[in-house]
């Protein structure tokens, strides 16, 4: 058996942050938006063992990938020594902020529990998500929610469309864990919509030139968007040959879901 499963990517629309929580976690406060860039797996039921393949050679294919430790806990919740090949057709870039691996690992999930028959309800997977990692919740239900705790606990917005455009620095990577260590070393209140934005502008020349332009940082960045279908000329021009651009996407009001395409 197997299922075909598409992935959105998220934006932060704000983010504001907390001091460090005794659990090793920071408080949050972010509207997150599901948007129209999207990973996709294929997931197929084996006799046994998990493996991972993919088209990108950027992540790992193996048990530290958050797409494998997916499959595991959810194997180990439902009891079954069923195996599963999960192929992750990589389209959101890593490192960026934009959830690109939370959503993969989401994605497995959703995937085995249809695959299973759906033996766990949303809030079961819920459970599960929050267990892998604090945007898992989000990206299982995705459109748009204020989440708060460490991101797992989520409220529904009222959904708004708009297309936007996403641009990031080609050959900067930033990891969540650096994003929030600037966070703690702040002496002086974010200004910003985005704290991590705020944290990490001084130190990154590709940052402070998108941020002049009139764009925003998602989540831990690099990957700022702006609320334009198309990147205006005039920006592409500043923008030059060093920044991978993505246009004409849009929000989306779902998470994680079965495609056919």
């Amino acid at each position: 058996m197997q299922i075909k499963i598409k992935c959105p990517a998220k934006i932060n629309l704000t983010l504001k942050v907390g001091k460090l929580r005794p659990d090793g976690f920071h408080p949050i406060e972010s509207a997150m938006q599901a948007i129209s860039l999207f990973d996709y797996l294929t997931i197929t039921l084996m006799p046994k063992g998990i493996t991972l393949s993919g088209d990108s050679l950027e992540i790992p294919y193996d048990e530290t990938n958050l797409a494998y430790k997916a499959a595991k806990l959810f194997c180990e919740a439902v009891g079954t020594m069923q195996g599963v090949a999960i192929d992750i057709q990589k389209n959101i870039p890593i490192c960026a902020g934009l959830a690109g691996g939370s959503a993969d690992a989401a994605g497995v999930l959703y995937g085995l529990n249809k695959l299973n028959n759906e033996p766990l309800s949303t809030p079961e997977l819920l459970e599960l998500c929050q267990k892998l990692g604090s945007d898992l919740n989000f990206c299982l239900t995705g459109a748009k929610q204020l989440a708060t705790g460490r991101g797992e606990l989520l409220e529904e917005m009222p959904y708004g469309y708009f297309d936007l455009v996403l641009v990031l620095p080609k050959n900067l990577k930033i990891s969540a864990r650096e994003a929030y260590c600037r966070f703690d070393e702040l002496s002086e209140i974010s200004t910003m919509p985005n704290d991590l934005e705020f944290a990490l502008l001084p130190h990154y020349k590709e940052l402070q030139t998108l941020h002049a332009l009139g764009l925003q940082m998602s989540g831990s960045g690099p990957a700022y968007f702006i609320k334009e279908k198309n990147l205006p000329l005039s920006l592409r021009h500043i923008l030059g040959e060093n920044f991978k651009i993505f246009e004409g996407l849009k929000t989306v009001n779902h998470g994680v879901i079965e495609t056919f395409d």
